[in-house]
């Protein structure tokens, strides 16, 4: 059985692959002994592939290397929605953008590669703006390619949970999408007001 409800799933690679773009930082999911390891890295999309690096240290370092599995979850955006919003009668509920992956994971040596590949994520981190460019000859940038591990992800599997009252009247649908947008800009700064 797919949860949630078909109406709730979009299948939808191109949607996906704008929630992985936008919101890149993925709980990176493996499995050793039975036990979940997990971690929370940035992943650029390429064509099928996603591709990211780790600490040397890191106990799930050893995991992304040669054809082992893992599952990824990117976030998008989620919040309450409050019966009060709708213009019908109905009971409290969650929405929220989820992207969930599996894949094929796998090392990649060369320091050459893992060099570009760091300067190629933070020139797609810092788009539109490029206000920091890393550059090739950054003293820091080589001392720490020894720490650093490459790896691609293929991936095997896609399921997109767009849960955003779909199951709703035309008006209640934009109504719960105005709600997304507010809650979620509302909540950072009260989150942030809160902790900091």
């Amino acid at each position: 059985m797919t949860y949630p409800p078909n109406q709730h799933q979009d299948n939808n690679i191109n949607h996906m692959i704008e929630v992985i773009k936008t919101y890149p930082l993925a709980t990176v999911i493996s499995v050793k002994d039975h036990q979940p390891i997990i971690t929370h890295l940035p992943l650029v999309y390429e064509e099928g592939k996603l591709i990211g690096h780790i600490n040397i240290y890191n106990p799930q370092a050893e995991l992304l290397k040669g054809d082992n599995d893992v599952t990824l979850i990117f976030a998008g955006p989620e919040c309450y929605i409050s019966p009060s919003i709708y213009s019908t009668t109905q009971l409290p509920t969650w929405n929220y953008i989820k992207v969930h992956l599996k894949g094929t994971v796998k090392a990649i040596e060369s320091k050459a590669a893992l060099k570009q590949s760091l300067i190629t994520m933070t020139e797609f981190l810092e788009a539109p703006d490029h206000k920091y460019v890393l550059e090739t000859d950054n003293p820091r940038l080589d001392k720490n390619l020894n720490y650093i591990e490459m790896f691609e992800i293929t991936i095997t599997h896609w399921e997109g949970k767009f849960k955003l009252s779909q199951d709703k009247k035309p008006k209640d649908i934009e109504a719960a999408r105005e709600e997304l947008v507010r809650a979620n800009q509302e909540s950072i700064k009260l989150f942030l007001d809160k902790v900091f």
